[in-house]
């Protein structure tokens, strides 16, 4: 059977615009995430919790979020992406504004589930809109702007936390989210163009059994994975009982949309695209590596070196520079020298920033580790861009909301398992006289884990891809559209 379907083309939408509307909203979810975890003690005070319920504030935002996420490209199809930007939008605004106004700390938990949910939709619906509404060949660049909130909110939202609990009180690390989220809303229905479905358009429904599987699957997994900090690690009942249901659920899932086809809530047979399935076997370790990270630096000024939350965050600020001023290069990079290389040596070069920290001590010099933060961001700045956009190589434009779902969920399973992994060894390693030789055998599986994602990258393709090759994944999976209409000429 010969592919019918229209090559994706770039629509009439402002791309300047859009990505504005993307990015301004976008950051408050980017934020509020980085804000809150360095308020997790205080919270603890100021709501007279107990250190195991006040995690939930924390533990509850994520786990909605990665539930949310694969009902993403249904209620896209259904509802239109400018709508569902604008629901999610303003359920995370007004989730921050009863975040701010909890009574305690069971309210907190259940606001931030619901800035858990608006976030889920949010995170892969940037990548969507962006993708869908450029060109082949400005793709990378766009996907470097779309992210820059990922990459802002590392830097900036530690230090404006700090300077929140400095100066006012604990309702202000949600507070902060709404001016910023009410000028998105602005933005997002000024410059994002009305793409609901027309009335005689089919209307997809819901597939409620994926939905069942799915969904509880991923959050225990997740869950299951958050538990292995504490003493017992992976051996731990609330480890096991969630890790392997959610699991269990999560191949019955694959199962049943694969017998499914395209009607199930998330399309597992565009892993059987190349360029999804790289891309997501890259994001998984991308995932990995970088949650490990993002654990350990913080850790390492504060529980080893003594530091106080804002001061550890003002020493994290050059690997943030570092990942901004990488963003503004890798367009141009991987123009010149292909996504592969980009990658590759971005990886390396992370895992080459990352052993100067499992060599170091209680009294290594600051200024050698912020040199080598700077590096690191660098490194940090050009994979993920180039890993990201190859998902969308070989696929349609209406397969896009499904590959940003796929590599969505990857990248989250992806960090939870870092997250787990550098917490056990951390735990396991370390003791009470020594206790460095914790975070030096966390560091060195970390590095580990970025030369692994280094070899993946290898699998990327060597040259960018100016134009996109679309792929029918109903028909022949492997092989693009334009090869099979040569092959009948």
């Amino acid at each position: 059977m010969t592919d019918t379907h229209p090559q994706a083309t770039p629509s009439t939408q402002s791309t300047g615009r859009l990505l504005t509307a993307l990015v301004v909203g976008g950051i408050t979810a980017i934020l509020d995430t980085t804000i809150v975890a360095i308020g997790l003690h205080t919270l603890t005070v100021q709501l007279h919790a107990p250190i195991s319920t006040i995690q939930w504030v924390s533990t509850g935002y994520l786990l909605a979020l990665a539930t949310a996420i694969p009902f993403v490209g249904w209620a896209q199809a259904r509802f239109g992406g400018r709508r569902l930007w604008l629901f999610a939008l303003g359920l995370f605004v007004l989730g921050s504004v009863l975040s701010a106004c909890a009574w305690n700390v069971e309210s907190l938990i259940v606001f931030r589930i619901l800035q858990g949910l608006a976030g889920g939709i949010m995170f892969p619906l940037m990548q969507t809109l962006a993708m869908q509404h450029v060109a082949p060949e400005a793709r990378t660049r766009t996907m470097a702007s779309v992210s820059l909130p990922a990459a802002l909110g590392p830097v900036l939202g530690p230090v404006l936390g700090g300077l929140v609990l400095n100066w006012l009180t604990w309702r202000w690390l949600f507070l902060i989210n709404v001016p910023v989220g009410v000028v998105g809303l602005i933005l997002a229905v000024l410059f994002i163009t009305d793409d609901r479905p027309s009335r005689e358009t089919p209307r997809p429904r819901l597939d409620v059994v994926g939905a069942v599987l799915l969904a509880p699957g991923l959050a225990g997994l997740l869950y299951g994975l958050s538990n292995t900090h504490a003493e017992g690690a992976f051996t731990r009942t609330d480890v096991l009982i969630p890790g392997i249901g959610g699991a269990i659920l999560l191949a019955g899932f694959i199962t049943w949309a694969t017998r499914l086809a395209g009607a199930a809530l998330v399309d597992v047979r565009l892993l059987a695209v190349r360029s999804v399935r790289v891309s997501s076997i890259a994001l998984t370790f991308v995932g990995t590596a970088l949650f490990a990270g993002n654990l350990l630096l913080p850790l390492y000024f504060q529980a080893l070196r003594g530091y106080s939350v804002l001061d550890a965050a003002l020493l994290l600020i050059p690997q943030g520079i570092g990942t901004l001023l990488a963003r503004s290069l890798v367009g141009r990079l991987v123009s010149t020298f292909g996504p592969r290389i980009v990658a590759v040596v971005g990886f390396l070069g992370v895992a080459a920033a990352t052993v100067p920290f499992a060599l170091a001590g209680t009294h290594t010099d600051l200024w050698l580790l912020c040199t080598v933060l700077f590096v690191r961001g660098l490194g940090l700045g050009v994979v993920l861009i180039p890993i990201m956009t190859a998902a969308y190589v070989d696929i349609r434009k209406d397969q896009m909301p499904q590959a940003s779902a796929i590599t969505r969920i990857v990248l989250q399973l992806g960090g939870a398992f870092g997250t787990a992994l550098v917490a056990v060894v951390l735990t396991a390693a370390a003791t009470v006289a020594h206790p460095e030789a914790g975070f030096d055998a966390a560091f060195w599986w970390t590095t580990v884990i970025t030369l692994a994602a280094a070899a993946v990258a290898l699998l990327l393709p060597a040259q960018d891809q100016g134009k996109a090759r679309v792929t029918d994944v109903s028909d022949a999976p492997s092989v693009p559209v334009r090869a099979r209409e040569e092959a009948t000429r």
